[in-house]
């Protein structure tokens, strides 16, 4: 009898080995996926990669040093699989401006991001008193941000025309901004007159590097101090320096390194459907509107000391230039050189992952306020409005090829 019941389970086994396909949904396709190492890592390489996308995805605690206030307790409950964030995460900026005519980021008073979550025992940030702006934003994309990265500043101020001196009504600039104290000039950044370099990174571009990207977020999202920033966030509004029971730094260099050297070795994303017909023709519409103007299709990176992301070419979408906007997206909030209606152009790669990335909805712009491109591409003015005019006067088949197009990046 217990033959035939070892006999009866093995068979059963067998069975269910050989129904596995039918059992297990197929692995997704590689355009499918976004939180995945760019090709042709070491193996040395791909062990670190791994260690940064570990850190990238860990869960902090109070007793590892997350808060005393923050925003999200990982980076990937922001950047969810790598991809756009979720207005349900919205991160507030907020300041006032100044009786001098300068803004005021309200530093004293919590400034320039409100920390709505807190460890036991400890308050959440309220907006401050006083205050008489606010900006929302929802986390970007960070697939291919080390190609970004490693684009010489020089490909950058070819593109930027302040003056539109070549009269297309298109007046991209470039975002200087004063360098962090652990700044370390590479070859790539080229300081104007003032000593300052130019801002890649950001909604408004005021972050020159990946670096300066990531201490930003484990401090401002997170509360994490670093070897980099290793004074902890405080609510002003119950206490001055009141602050966790964990040392200083609460994540070393170490931590920090993995971090960045796993954002920059994330994979572009990979095209879908580029070779479809309604593909094709929404991609000659995209030139002909002008779309192209800002959302630049091509950049090489210079030598790196990965060989996997030196000296490659890749299609971000996106000049990394600041542009005015109009008055529908200005948040009256200036970062940096930028003001309140400037926005560095967003890469558009990844655009048609953002859905799923999202939870099935896609949210769109800077605060995700728009629920899909043609809402995007509506609310576009300033600098865009004879884009978006160009947009509005395509026939519906037209617009569908855009579309077509615009979710195969």
């Amino acid at each position: 009898m217990k033959k035939l019941q070892v006999l009866s389970l093995a068979g059963l086994f067998t069975l269910a080995l050989a129904s596995c396909d039918k059992l297990l949904p197929p692995a997704p396709e590689p355009g499918d996926t976004i939180a995945e190492p760019t090709a042709g890592l070491t193996v040395a390489q791909m062990s670190h990669f791994i260690e940064g996308d570990e850190l990238f995805a860990k869960i902090y605690t109070a007793e590892e040093g997350l808060g005393p206030i923050y925003i999200q307790n990982s980076c990937e409950g922001c950047h969810v699989g790598d991809g756009k964030g979720h207005p349900f995460n919205t991160e507030i900026r907020f300041g006032k401006m100044g009786d001098n005519g300068e803004f005021d980021y309200m530093l004293g008073q919590g400034g320039p991001q409100l920390q709505h979550r807190s460890i036991a025992n400890y308050a959440p940030e309220q907006l401050p008193e006083g205050h008489t702006t606010t900006s929302e934003r929802i986390a970007p994309i960070v697939i291919g941000m080390g190609h970004l990265a490693a684009i010489h500043d020089d490909d950058l101020i070819a593109l930027a025309d302040p003056n539109d001196i070549d009269g297309d009504g298109i007046s991209g600039r470039l975002n200087y901004v004063e360098a962090k104290e652990y700044f370390e000039e590479q070859d790539i950044h080229v300081a104007n007159e003032d000593g300052k370099y130019i801002g890649r990174f950001g909604k408004k571009a005021k972050e020159i590097t990946l670096l300066d990207q990531v201490v930003f977020a484990l401090k401002e999202d997170m509360g994490l101090t670093s070897d980099f920033d290793t004074e902890d966030l405080v609510n002003h509004e119950t206490a001055i320096g009141a602050t966790d029971a964990v040392p200083e730094p609460e994540v070393g260099s170490s931590v920090v390194d993995h971090l960045v050297f796993y954002m920059r070795t994330l994979k572009t994303p990979t095209r879908r459907d580029e070779d479809a017909p309604e593909v094709i023709q929404g991609e000659e519409i995209f030139h002909q509107i002008g779309c192209n103007k800002c959302h630049v299709e091509e950049f090489t990176t210079t030598v790196q000391d990965i060989d996997a992301i030196s000296e490659k070419t890749f299609y971000p979408y996106t000049d990394l230039l600041l542009h005015d906007m109009g008055d529908l997206l200005d948040d009256n909030y200036p970062e940096g050189d930028a003001a309140g209606s400037e926005w560095r152009t967003p890469p558009l790669w990844g655009l048609g992952l953002a859905e799923d990335s999202q939870g099935g909805t896609g949210y769109y712009l800077h605060d995700g306020r728009a629920t899909s491109l043609e809402d995007a591409i509506s609310l576009h003015a300033g600098e865009a409005l004879d884009v978006r005019n160009n947009y509005i006067a395509l026939t519906d088949a037209e617009k569908e090829s855009l579309m077509s197009f615009l979710k195969s990046l």
